[in-house]
């Protein structure tokens, strides 16, 4: 008796995914719930569990192929695996012996590369080959944290995080002779993100309307209690949290920001679940923290963290990334002085944060140097008038600036 393996539903919309990679090989022993394959959707990556327990007698979609929903992956049958080969050293052992001795030359001119370079990349799942290769990594220098030490993708995140990876420059920048480009085929999700950022131009009438915000007394505030703040509540006190909050009280006094067109209606929405835009080594993805309305700054900040890491992790869930109704997205992290933000359709309204930098401004009359952020509004101008839209950022921006007043809701 065996148990099918089939494409899981995947979310709303979703028909279809590409399979990343296979955890197990026809043969190997599963546990009930471990891991069979991970599966790449427009939205995110998810692992299909194992039914039940047994063996994987067969695997009848391969990795790289694109399966749609329902469809049947492989199976399980009843049995306990096939069993472990034997020692690889006491195999080896007699040809060793009777094997003739090289000399160093010959044996340089025959190892370019090293056995454990060669068997790390050899054990690559195509998913990771895909990042090692993207960002020019030595995959025999990441350290495999996966079952049997394979190299999983939060390996190659560590790896390029810690810098411990990358390749010498030649290497690097394809100055090999004869290679002067290289095609890569688009990911699901960065094809997804074309698609949609296009329809976004197409469809909404945008407008970016700008002002900068002096960010003295928040960081002034942020320097004071941040330490009391986290022995307090265990997570580390950030801008976002005080921008969302800000954008919160905005979006109350000026509704169109958070509402959606609908045909020939407008749907206002008495509640903010709030995008927050994250980039990962994938793309850009945007989790959503529902009902923000509702938390205070230690609420926010932890949800935000705990949706980066999950986004930079690739475990997101379809539920983390639908239903925003007002999304923030801070190029500032990069460096960024100033940008046009790209609405999130359905939505109508996407704030920009930027880059803090210390300009000479005017204050009570005399010049003095501030730490000042440009902020950006993009908006439907279907929906959102230019009046609305200048308001909602003014009131960000004296929200920021005097954030006493977060606290007395005025």
């Amino acid at each position: 008796m065996s148990n099918e393996i089939r494409v899981p539903t995947l979310g709303e919309s979703i028909t279809e995914a590409t399979i990343a990679q296979w955890y197990k090989k026809p043969g190997d022993a599963v546990a009930m719930d471990e891991p069979l394959c991970e599966l790449e959707t427009d939205k995110v990556t998810i692992e299909v569990p194992a039914q039940s327990a047994g063996v994987l007698s067969e695997v009848l979609a391969e990795e790289g192929a694109t399966v749609e929903v329902g469809a049947l992956l492989g199976s399980i049958a009843e049995g306990e695996g096939a069993p472990a080969p034997a020692s690889a050293p006491e195999a080896a052992a007699p040809a060793q012996e009777k094997a003739p001795e090289k000399t160093p030359e010959k044996v340089e001119e025959k190892t370019p590369e090293t056995p454990e370079a060669k068997a790390a990349d050899a054990d690559l799942s195509p998913a990771v080959r895909r990042m090692v290769e993207e960002h020019k990594l030595d995959a025999g220098a990441i350290d495999g944290t996966g079952k049997g030490g394979r190299v999983t993708k939060a390996d190659v995140v560590q790896a390029m995080e810690s810098g411990t990876a990358q390749l010498g420059s030649a290497l690097a920048n394809n100055s090999a002779p004869g290679v002067r480009e290289e095609r890569v085929k688009m990911t699901r999700l960065r094809k997804t993100i074309a698609a949609r950022l296009k329809e976004s131009q197409n469809t909404a009438a945008q407008l970016t309307t700008f002002n900068e915000v002096d960010m003295g007394a928040l960081m002034q505030l942020r320097r004071d209690y941040k330490d009391l703040f986290e022995q307090k509540y265990g997570v580390r006190l950030g801008f976002m949290g005080f921008f969302a909050r800000a954008c919160v009280t905005a979006l109350h006094e000026i509704p169109a920001v958070n509402a959606e067109i609908a045909e020939d209606e407008i749907i206002y929405k008495n509640y903010v679940n709030m995008g927050v835009a994250v980039g990962t080594e994938k793309g850009l993805v945007v989790p959503v923290l529902r009902d923000v309305q509702n938390m205070g700054l230690a609420q926010i900040e932890q949800t935000i963290g705990d949706m980066g890491r999950k986004a930079r992790d690739g475990k997101l869930a379809i539920e983390d990334l639908q239903g925003g109704t007002f999304t923030i997205s801070n190029g500032g992290v990069y460096g960024s002085l100033m940008s046009t933000p790209i609405l999130n359709m359905p939505q109508s309204g996407i704030l920009g944060m930027h880059k803090i930098q210390d300009r000479p401004v005017v204050v009570n009359g005399e010049v003095a140097v501030r730490p000042m952020m440009y902020l950006a509004l993009s908006y439907d101008h279907r929906i959102v008038d230019g009046k609305e839209a200048v308001t909602f950022l003014v009131r960000v921006k004296e929200c920021l600036e005097a954030p006493e007043r977060l606290l007395l809701d005025i």
